[in-house]
């Protein structure tokens, strides 16, 4: 089993950064892939960015350019750094973690509990 718990989430103006953290225990992670997803109020739940256990990156064309994944392995832990943010970014940020590399939530076999992120404009 594994245990997701992201940290990080917050209110921030339009055109302000926040970082996301995720950290996992339980069984390591570090031969998964890990991926956020994120839920506005009343919207289905949708991909934003997923990173390999080797550095290997896929993004949502909404955060192409402005939102990186990282992940360090020694830590056990996966971040997301969120730039220029927008209004329409705000959303309930979940990590997840899969044996894939995708952006299907169907794919992903453990989920964090969610950490809220609001953006006022």
């Amino acid at each position: 089993q594994v245990q997701l718990v992201e940290s990080g989430g917050g209110l921030v103006q339009a055109g302000g950064s926040l970082r996301l953290s995720c950290a996992a225990s339980g069984r390591t992670v570090s031969r998964y892939a890990m991926g956020w997803f994120r839920q506005a109020p009343g919207k289905e739940r949708v991909f934003v960015a997923v990173i390999n256990w080797g550095g290997s990156t896929t993004y949502a064309d909404s955060v192409k350019g402005r939102f990186t994944i990282s992940r360090d392995n020694a830590k056990n832990t996966l971040y997301l750094q969120m730039n220029s943010l927008k209004p329409e970014d705000t959303a309930v940020y979940y990590c997840a973690a899969t044996a894939l590399f995708s952006s299907s939530y169907s794919s992903y076999n453990y989920w964090g509990q969610g950490t809220q992120v609001t953006v006022s404009s």
